[in-house]
């Protein structure tokens, strides 16, 4: 089992930063890939960054030279780091782990408010 924990999020205005955090805890070993995905009110669920244990990143389009993943291997800890916020990345983000055997892990989620 792993458990994810995501802290940092909060109200900004528009131009500001944030950074996330994600600690997990647990069978931490067996994680593959990290990512955080957001949702906004209305809208389905969607994958804004991952990394994987190969030190892979990959995002979204649209928040490319704007958000950064990385990762605390030593302490388990994923960070998105934020810049140049839009109104429309307000969302709840939310932390996902994939684990082998094509199991996946979900944190509770973290508000993110941008303010215009």
């Amino acid at each position: 089992q792993v458990q994810l924990v995501e802290s940092g999020g909060g109200l900004v205005q528009a131009g500001g930063s944030l950074r996330l955090s994600c600690a997990a805890s647990g069978s931490t070993r067996s994680i593959t890939r990290m990512a955080w995905y957001r949702q906004a009110p209305g809208k389905q669920r969607e994958l804004v960054a991952d990394t994987t244990s190969g030190g892979t990143t990959n995002y979204a389009d649209s928040v490319k030279g704007r958000f950064t993943i990385s990762r605390d291997n030593a302490k388990n800890i994923v960070y998105l780091q934020m810049n140049s916020l839009k109104s429309e990345d307000t969302a709840v983000y939310y932390c996902k782990a994939d684990a082998y055997f094509r199991v996946t892990y979900w944190g509770q989620g973290t508000q993110v408010t941008v303010s215009s």
